[in-house]
C-alpha cells in the first residue's frame, strides 16, 4: 500500500494557492482516475482510492503545520513505514512546475514536511516537491508568506497544466516503479529532456 499525501490547508480560502500545490496535484489524479475524495475524520483526512491500484490519495484536513497528525495517524492504522508515504509538496526555491523528487531528507523550512518528519520519526519520507517559484527578493518573512498563500497569476495557470500532468506521472513512475526510477525519469526540468 501507498499513500499519496498532498500538503495543503483546507478550506476555500487556500484553494488555489501556492502552498496548496500539494492538494492540486492529488486533485487532478483523483479527477484522471474518477475518484472522489471522503473524510475520514479519525485519520483528520480527506482520503480516495485509486482503483485497481493500491494507492490511497490523502489530502489532510488539519492545517498545514500539523499535516503530521494526519499522516502519522493513517501510517499507523494502516501499519505503514514513511517508506509507504509519498509527500507532494510546493517548493519555492524551484521554479514555477520543476519537479525534484527525494528518497529523504530535511524539511528544507517547509512545516508541513516538518510536522511530517516528527509524527513519523525520521527524514527517509519519499517526497515530490513541485516548484512554485520565487518572484521575491530575499526571504523576508512577510514576503515569503505572502507569496506562497497567494494565488497563481494567470500566466502561470497557464503553465501549471503541463506540471501538473507531469507531477501526476512522476507519482504513478514512484509508485509502480519506485522512487528512484521517478528521480531518473522526472528531476530533470521538462526542457532537458526533449
Amino acid at each position: 500500500m501507498q499513500l499519496v499525501v498532498g500538503l495543503g490547508n483546507p478550506g476555500r480560502k487556500y484553494a488555489e494557492t501556492r502552498h496548496n500545490v500539494g492538494f492540486m496535484v492529488v486533485d487532478e489524479l483523483a479527477r484522471k482516475y474518477g475518484v472522489e475524495f471522503k473524510p475520514e475524520l479519525r485519520w483528520k483526512s480527506e482520503v480516495a482510492k485509486l482503483p485497481g491500484t493500491n494507492i490511497w490519495l490523502v489530502k489532510p484536513l488539519t492545517f498545514m503545520n500539523l499535516s503530521g497528525e494526519a499522516i502519522g495517524a493513517l501510517a499507523r492504522f494502516r501499519k505503514l513505514d514513511a517508506a509507504s508515504v509519498l509527500l507532494v509538496y510546493d517548493d519555492m526555491d524551484l521554479e514555477l512546475g520543476r519537479l525534484r523528487i527525494r528518497r529523504k531528507g530535511s524539511a528544507g523550512g517547509h512545516n508541513g514536511v516538518k510536522s511530517a518528519i516528527q509524527h513519523l520519526g525520521t527524514d527517509a519520507i519519499p517526497r515530490v516537491k513541485f516548484g512554485i517559484g520565487r518572484h521575491i527578493a530575499g526571504r523576508e518573512q512577510t514576503r515569503v508568506v505572502g507569496h506562497v498563500l497567494g494565488k497563481f497569476s494567470p500566466d502561470e495557470r497557464s503553465e501549471l497544466e503541463f506540471s501538473l500532468t507531469r507531477a501526476i506521472d512522476a507519482i504513478l513512475c514512484a509508485c509502480n516503479s519506485g522512487v528512484i526510477e521517478a528521480m531518473n525519469a522526472y528531476n530533470a526540468s521538462p526542457t532537458d529532456s526533449q
